[in-house]
Formats: structure tokens, C-alpha cells, sequence
């Protein structure tokens, strides 16, 4: 693609980049065929090519977003499918974040819109805020009819999405937690800011299933949220608060006893701070730690497949896997959860239309709740369709989207390695009544005590 940039406007890195990447694009139009909006409205400004003309317009001209702009970059989901298919290898990922930082910029978006993004940014990176909005949302749930035919369907959205039960925030916060046997390596484990309140069994199974294979796990203090949550909605600078936060609590480790790995279990985040040199590569205090930091990040199901995982007992159990976007497109992450779990004895089932986005894309689903609905109805019939009764993958957003819609069990794929390996049966699969030929042995299925041993907790 011809572009016409000047040279003042080149001096800006984001813009520089951004040249490159519209460069790139050859107009093939193949990521037409993977996009989920493209797929679900059939109009060109709502592919990925589409809003790369959009943009290239919008920034070459240096003017402020339209409505029309907004509207069509709003909807796309950052699921980076298009990434995947295209040829020509354009990082629209990159492209597309500065164009929500031109959009936040220039755009004065209506009250609404501004109110449900701030509500969200303000809320959800923060643990005790969280837990809090998620306890308001199950008091007004019933409300929620009221808000869609009000035409408040962002408030809906939320109030729906919201959990019927949260587990008890954990009081006794373990920082360091030592290996069972030799120690193998050393590992910085991130809690997440959504994953700690709505699923703290996942990490709770991560540290069960490192500790138990030698190495040695530690929840960084000062940790925070990973920024992509303020980084998606344009708001660079509050973004790379978040991410310099995370470098520093990190690298304070690193030079603390030394990481093999930073591993994460929300392929969401995992995205983000594997991106995290990128981000912050004009920053010369911080431009050389965020590298170092984005080197050592690794999904959980990564880093696990490098390791000899010791199997107690095969579990013969069907499990419908859902790759997440950002596991799939956003990392390349692709054959090692399902190796994994074939290695416990599960049976892999594919779930057809892998490829597209199940809606939930991080805040998505509330922001934009009617395309993410579509969606979700799609994925949920998809993985219906696989007759396996369990669905695992490895996104807490995911976890929540497609278990708004289906009424089987949804796990982390680290929950389902844990159990398999000695750990506890998931309480998401009490009262659960499993398919036929789930075989077990009952000495080693029900308590971390009999595969293990006890031990003694360090406290930070």
C-alpha cells in the first residue's frame, strides 16, 4: 500500500511504525475470510482491510476520528485472526493500537460510551474494585431486562456477565512457594487481576502442578494488571503506568533470585506483556528491562510442554478444547495445550470454526454486546457440537463468555493437567456427571496431601 506520510509526521515513532505496517498490506483481502465482524456483517469497513484505509486515512491526514471511524474500529475485537491468515505478514495488532490512541485523542465520544469505558478502566484492573462491582451485579441482575429495553444494553451486558458466585478473597497471601524435592528451576507466576477474583483455582492448580514437578513458584509483590485492558481503549499513558509497575516488580525478582520464566495464565495477558519491549521501546529507562521481561513471559501451557509433566492416572475424559484468540493468533500458541492433555489420556476434540473469536475480547462483550452475542451463540453451538460434555482453554474471558451460554463444565487447561497429575478433582466438576469411561484411581484423585506429601507454606 502506497502511503504519503511527511517527514514531520515520520519523526513520530507510532507513526514511523505505523507506515510500515500500511506498507506491508497488499490489499489481497484474505483476512476478509477469518475476520469474526466481516463474517458476521458482510461490510468491507468492518474487515480488517477495510479499517486499514479507514486508519491510513484518519492518521495520514492527521485529522480527528469521525463518528464513522469510531464506529468501525470500536467493533473490531483485537483477536488478530487476520494476523494468522495474512501473507503479507502486517502486524495490524500494532496498527490498530494506534489508532485507538488517535481515536481517544481526538474523538469526544458520547456520554454513555465514555461513561461504560471509564466505569471499566476504573474497575476491573483493580481486585477489591472488582469483587465489590461483581457483588453490586448479582444484587441487580434482575434489572437486566429493564436496562436492554431501556436501551441500556451495555449495562445488561455487564450485569449478565457477572458471576453467580465469587470465591473468598484470600486473606493469607503466600508469596514464595517452595518446590516438593529438588528444585528445578524458578518461576515468577502473575495472578492476574480478573483470574484471582473469579477463578483463583487456576492459580492455585498452577502452583500445585510446578511445585509438585521442582520448581519453585513466587507471586511478585507490587504486581498489577497487566495494562491491556487501558492499553485496547487508547489510553497509552495510564496503559504503560500499568506495564512499568510490572516491569519493576519483576526485574526486582530477576535480580532476586533470578526467573527461568514469568508465566501466565490468561492468554490475554499473555499477549500484552509479550509486547511489553515493544511498548515501551522509546523509553530509555525502560526500554531494555521491558525486553527482558517480554523474553521471559511464557504461557503456563508453554512453558509446561518443555518439562517431563508425571501423570498419577490417566483421565479418559472427552474435553472440547477452545483455543483462545490470544493464545492462537496473538502468541501462535496452538498444538501445545492439546498435547498436554492428550498426554493425561483426555480426548482432544476439535471445535469447529476454531479460528474466530468466541466475543468476549476482553471488555468486548460489554462494550459491544450485541456483535459479541452473535458470536457467543455461534462458538457455544460449534462446541456443542463436539458431544464432549467438558470444554477446556486457556483465557478467563473465554471461561466466562462460552459458560454464559452452555451448561457444561469450563476449565483451565492447567486445572485438568493439575488433576491429572496427582492434584484435586476441579470443584467446578462436583455434581458433574461425567460420560461414560472416565477411569480413576481413587488413592491419588482426591487430595494434593496423598500425591505430594505435607509441607511447609513461606510466607513473604
Amino acid at each position: 500500500m502506497q502511503t504519503h506520510f511527511s517527514l514531520a509526521q515520520l519523526a513520530d515513532p507510532n507513526i514511523a511504525e505505523s507506515d510500515k505496517i500500511l506498507r506491508a498490506c497488499v490489499h489481497c483481502g484474505f483476512c476478509t475470510a477469518t475476520c469474526p465482524t466481516y463474517v458476521l456483517l458482510g461490510d468491507e469497513a468492518d474487515s480488517p482491510r477495510g479499517r486499514i484505509y479507514l486508519i491510513k486515512e484518519m492518521l495520514e491526514q492527521d485529522r480527528p476520528a469521525t463518528k464513522d471511524d469510531v464506529k468501525h474500529i470500536d467493533r473490531c475485537l483485537s483477536c488478530l485472526s487476520c494476523m494468522t491468515t495474512c501473507p503479507s505478514g502486517v502486524h495490524y495488532m500494532h496498527l490498530v493500537d494506534n489508532a485507538r490512541n488517535h481515536i481517544e485523542k481526538t474523538y469526544r465520544r458520547p456520554l454513555s460510551d465514555k461513561f461504560s469505558r471509564t466505569l471499566l478502566r476504573l474497575v476491573m484492573p483493580y481486585p477489591a474494585r472488582f469483587r465489590a462491582m461483581i457483588r453490586l451485579s448479582q444484587l441487580t441482575r434482575w434489572l437486566a431486562p429493564a436496562a436492554n429495553a431501556l436501551g441500556m444494553n451495555r449495562v445488561a451486558a455487564m450485569l449478565r456477565l457477572a458471576p453467580r458466585t465469587v470465591p473468598k478473597a484470600d486473606s493469607r497471601l503466600v508469596r514464595v512457594h517452595p518446590p516438593f524435592g529438588p528444585k528445578k528451576g524458578r518461576v515468577a507466576l502473575m495472578s492476574g487481576c480478573v483470574d484471582q477474583v473469579v477463578k483463583p483455582s487456576i492459580r492455585e492448580a498452577t502452583i500445585r502442578l510446578l511445585t509438585r514437578h521442582g520448581i519453585e513458584v513466587v507471586l511478585p509483590e507490587g504486581e498489577a494488571c497487566c495494562g491491556s485492558l487501558s492499553h485496547h481503549m487508547g489510553r497509552e499513558h495510564e496503559a504503560h503506568g500499568f506495564v512499568k509497575n510490572n516491569v519493576d516488580a519483576w526485574m526486582r525478582e530477576v535480580e532476586n533470585g533470578g526467573l527461568d520464566a514469568i508465566l501466565i495464565t490468561a492468554s490475554g495477558c499473555g499477549t500484552t506483556v509479550k509486547d511489553y519491549g515493544f511498548m515501551l521501546r522509546t523509553d530509555r529507562a525502560y526500554a531494555e528491562k521491558a525486553a527482558k521481561v517480554s523474553a521471559l513471559a511464557r504461557d503456563i501451557t508453554e512453558y509446561l510442554s518443555t518439562m517431563e509433566l508425571k501423570g498419577a492416572f490417566p483421565i479418559k475424559l472427552p474435553v472440547a478444547y477452545h483455543s483462545a484468540c490470544s493464545m492462537q493468533h496473538g502468541q501462535k500458541i496452538t498444538l501445545q495445550p492439546k498435547k498436554l492433555l492428550t498426554g493425561m489420556g483426555f480426548e482432544v476434540r476439535d471445535v469447529a470454526e476454531g479460528h474466530l473469536c468466541c466475543g468476549s475480547a476482553g471488555t468486548y462483550n460489554m462494550l459491544q454486546p450485541e456483535i459479541a452475542g452473535r458470536l457467543r451463540e455461534r462458538k457455544a453451538a460449534n462446541v456443542r457440537a463436539t458431544g464432549a460434555g467438558l470444554i477446556a482453554t486457556g483465557n478467563v474471558g473465554c471461561m466466562v463468555q462460552i459458560g454464559s451460554a452452555l451448561e457444561w463444565p469450563i476449565l483451565h487447561t492447567v486445572e485438568l493437567l493439575d488433576w491429572a497429575t496427582g492434584g484435586p478433582k476441579p470443584k467446578t466438576l462436583d455434581g458433574w456427571n461425567p460420560p461414560e469411561g472416565l477411569w480413576h484411581n481413587p488413592a491419588t484423585l482426591n487430595s494434593r496431601e496423598k500425591a505430594d506429601g505435607p509441607r511447609e507454606e513461606v510466607k513473604a
